[in-house]
């Protein structure tokens, strides 16, 4: 049986893989750099950019499925921003992951694109926080998982804080 919601759930993939990613680059450009073969060293870094390039789809999708409940909570403006910032990640993974392939590459071509792909995946830490702090919001300051509880978190149409009341106090 799968949790529903499912988005909460998947979303921790593409965060652990965009982590993983400039480690794994880093030691098969060192172990290359020391002798290994290009095949044997960097089919891991392809491996795990095609892990989050998946997870990253499947996060994106299993969020739109989820959005309107949300967007009942959170508003248009935050969820937007969210979404914009999901799929700005996910674009630039599948560009990562065809950057990484090309690492397979032997000669001149190869060395420059894992080193892009090294660089890459270093900057793909930047985006995913952008996307994990704005989905963190979302939950902590929006009280967007409310949407998933009997009677939610709201007034009316209006979003209301966690931790707020209608009149804007602190209870």
């Amino acid at each position: 049986m799968l949790p529903d919601p499912l988005h909460p759930a998947v979303v921790h993939f593409p965060i652990v893989f965009t982590f993983l990613l400039p480690l794994a680059a880093g030691f098969a450009i060192w172990r290359i750099r020391r002798g290994a073969q290009v095949l044997r060293a960097w089919p891991l870094t392809v491996v795990l950019a095609a892990a989050l390039s998946i997870s990253a789809w499947v996060a994106v999708e299993t969020g739109e499925r989820d959005e309107d409940g949300a967007e009942r909570i959170v508003g248009d403006a935050p969820m937007h921003g969210h979404e914009e910032a999901a799929e700005r990640f996910l674009l630039l993974s599948g560009g990562l992951l065809a950057v990484a392939g090309a690492g397979l590459l032997r000669g001149r071509v190869g060395a420059l694109t894992r080193l892009a792909a090294a660089v890459g995946a270093v900057g793909m830490v930047a985006v995913g926080a952008q996307v994990g702090h704005s989905g963190g919001e979302l939950v902590y300051r929006h009280g967007a998982a409310s949407a998933h509880v009997p009677g939610g978190n709201t007034v009316g149409d209006a979003p209301v804080e966690v931790g707020r009341s209608a009149r804007g106090r602190d209870d």
